[in-house]
């Protein structure tokens, strides 16, 4: 069947499965016309990715070309696809190796240690000339790399009292801010280091420095308290604000957060948790009040992308793509009301 350069747009947009077969074995950008739009009432609705596909290490072409399946105009992309687009050693970004919490075997060990070298190694002469192509690339489609992931600067580490792991350094945090701001982000994201905060102090430097916005990231633990703590060290410290974390962490609104420290706030995370560490649910089936956290950002024209980060588990008979697509929908019903 042929379809018209309108029909095909439509599709694009709408998500629907015929979109994706056309599009699967093309360039990104090849068959689909019409810009994608997820702006409503001015709010700019996007999606953690390509986190929320599955796959961290998902392909650039691959995650623009399911963005624009689902007519989504911003993102916060993780750091690993521009990296393997500029040519990183894929394997060292894979985070393949033992079961989560098992303990590596001294063969492992000396894997990582040397997959490590090699990467920093690629980091410090990779060439962010060509992450202007992947910049190009994405504009041209109509998508906006608002945010640049990075899982690497800050991590928590374990339980409080443990050792948190170390920060990158010095030229591996300039290389992350080198390369957000090569392929046009506005800001950066990472981890909030919850058991030594010290750490965005140093990272703050950077931040100031280079006029771009780190997002520390919240889980349950995080509180108001540690993201004014990081605030108070450096003028581009901000928070990568998860109001379904908030919720379920702290049992409460996340929206007087959200009014006090607006002006701090890079993106928001948009997902349903239930409260006391509850389960991530569908839109609308938890405790979080994200109806209510889109309209106060669209009434007070505040410059927070609402970013929807897809956790809940995917219904039988569904898969993610269908799923997402659904949160997006209750995005743009939310704000358009």
């Amino acid at each position: 069947m042929l379809y018209s350069r309108r029909e095909m747009g439509r599709l694009a947009l709408a998500g629907l499965p015929a979109a994706g077969l056309l599009l699967r074995g093309q360039s990104a950008t090849a068959s689909v016309q019409a810009r994608p739009n997820s702006r409503w009432a001015g709010v700019h609705v996007g999606l953690n990715a390509p986190y929320s596909f599955g796959d961290n290490a998902m392909s650039s072409d691959e995650t623009l070309r399911r963005l624009l399946q689902l007519g989504l105009s911003t993102v916060e992309l993780r750091s690993q696809p521009i990296e393997l687009f500029l040519g990183a050693p894929a394997a060292a970004l894979s985070g393949r190796g033992q079961a989560r919490g098992a303990a590596p075997t001294p063969e492992q060990v000396a894997e990582r240690t040397e997959a490590a070298a090699a990467l920093r190694k690629w980091r410090l002469s990779a060439p962010l000339g060509k992450a202007k192509e992947l910049r190009k690339q994405w504009d041209e489609a109509g998508v906006l790399i608002d945010v640049v992931k990075f899982d690497w600067i800050c991590r928590q580490g374990g339980g409080r009292g443990q050792t948190a792991p170390p920060l990158p350094d010095d030229d591996l945090l300039e290389y992350c801010f080198e390369l957000a701001k090569s392929v046009g982000a506005r800001a950066i994201s990472t981890e909030c280091p919850l058991w030594r905060m010290e750490d965005t102090r140093h990272v703050g430097r950077f931040a100031d420095k280079h006029g771009i916005w780190v997002g520390y990231h919240n889980h349950n633990e995080v509180t108001p308290a540690t993201w004014e703590q990081a605030f108070s060290y450096a003028k581009y410290n901000g928070a990568n604000f998860d109001i379904g974390h908030f919720v379920a962490g702290q049992n409460t609104s996340p929206i007087p957060f959200l009014k006090q420290h607006h002006g701090r706030i890079t993106h928001m995370h948009t997902k349903d948790r239930k409260l006391n560490d509850g389960a991530n649910v569908p839109f609308g089936q938890g405790d979080t009040p994200v109806k209510e956290a889109l309209r106060t950002i669209r009434d007070n024209k505040w410059n927070i992308q609402a970013t929807v980060e897809f956790e809940y588990p995917v219904p039988a008979g569904s898969d993610r793509m269908a799923e997402i697509a659904k949160c997006v929908q209750y995005c743009k019903e939310s704000l358009l009301a």
